[in-house]
């Protein structure tokens, strides 16, 4: 068994076609496909389902990719332990994150410090929906990514409180009101997103009971947007994903307040690779100098 043979098998499993894994990769298409008959012959079982020009993970190798991701994760921490050793900061450092909140208000200044510190570590953001986020965390596709707390599966570092707002036409009544509560939305034409973390919205509308109409199903703020500004439907998002209102739409907090904490998190911190540590101790610090330090009803393995 070979790093490059676990590495084509997690590049096939992300991409889901030997001909994308072979140009990740940057080698043919049939040696993808050796390495990969190599490692199933070696393992004894089957990984990959192929169908036509597509691959799929069998039942075995969903299993057994969490394995793999956590050799090759190790693997890169061995090489940036050994460098360190050397006095060189280098290497990849992989972050998932889930929109807006973290794409443009979080990880910017943590990017720009982190840069200047650490210039030949290569940080690669790869931005998902909340629930592909976490998934890539649990299968070890990544080393940190950013969630909305709480979430009791991974140790996290507070960064960000926001709010839910409501997504108004202007000319709608509910505009008019300085606070909107959430069984104002009931029966209402409305958007649903999968951006501006959708499942805390949902469970926000049924707790209160509120059941609106969803017609639309976006996975873009910009979509979303500009279908509420022509008058077609109501929306919920998360405040720091929302650029300024655009012309037509209004946005208007919640009576009572729905607060959403966005946090910076990974399976295990002792685990991690030096650059993604480093990583970590930026978001701590940010937190500190901020005053957005955790609160202890939010996780358990909340880091102060």
């Amino acid at each position: 068994m070979t790093f490059t043979q676990l590495e084509v098998f997690a590049a096939l499993a992300k991409v889901g076609s030997f001909s994308r894994a072979a140009a990740a990769l940057g080698i043919t298409q049939s040696a993808v496909s050796h390495a990969l008959k190599q490692l199933e012959t070696e393992l004894g079982v089957c990984l990959i389902r192929r169908a036509g020009s597509a691959s799929a993970l069998t039942d075995v190798g969903t299993r057994l990719l969490q394995r793999a991701n956590d050799i090759l994760q190790q693997k890169e921490a061995l090489q940036q332990e050994a460098d360190h050793e050397r006095g060189i900061a280098r290497g990849t450092l992989r972050i998932a994150s889930f929109g807006a909140t973290s794409s443009l208000q979080l990880l910017p200044p943590l990017l720009e410090k982190f840069a200047r510190q650490h210039p030949l570590v290569e940080v690669q953001i790869d931005e998902q929906v909340d629930e592909a986020v976490i998934q890539s965390l649990l299968e070890r596709r990544v080393e940190l990514g950013f969630v909305v707390l709480p979430d009791e599966r991974f140790e996290v570092v507070p960064l960000a409180q926001d709010e839910l707002v409501a997504v108004l036409p202007e000319s709608h009544a509910l505009a008019g009101k300085a606070r909107i509560e959430a069984r104002d939305f009931h029966g209402q034409p409305f958007i649903r997103t999968a951006a501006g973390s959708g499942a805390h919205i949902d469970q926000f509308l049924t707790a209160q009971g509120a059941v609106p109409r969803t017609l639309f199903r976006f996975e873009q703020l910009s979509s979303m947007l500009g279908f509420v500004a022509r008058g077609h439907a109501l929306a919920i998002a998360a405040r720091l994903a929302l650029p300024d209102a655009p012309r037509g739409v209004v946005y208007r907090g919640f009576e009572p307040p729905r607060l959403r904490m966005t946090a910076l998190a990974a399976l295990r911190f002792e685990r991690l690779s030096p650059a993604a540590q480093a990583f970590v101790a930026l978001a701590k610090s940010q937190a500190r100098a901020v005053q957005a330090g955790a609160h202890p009803t939010y996780n358990k393995k909340h880091s102060h």
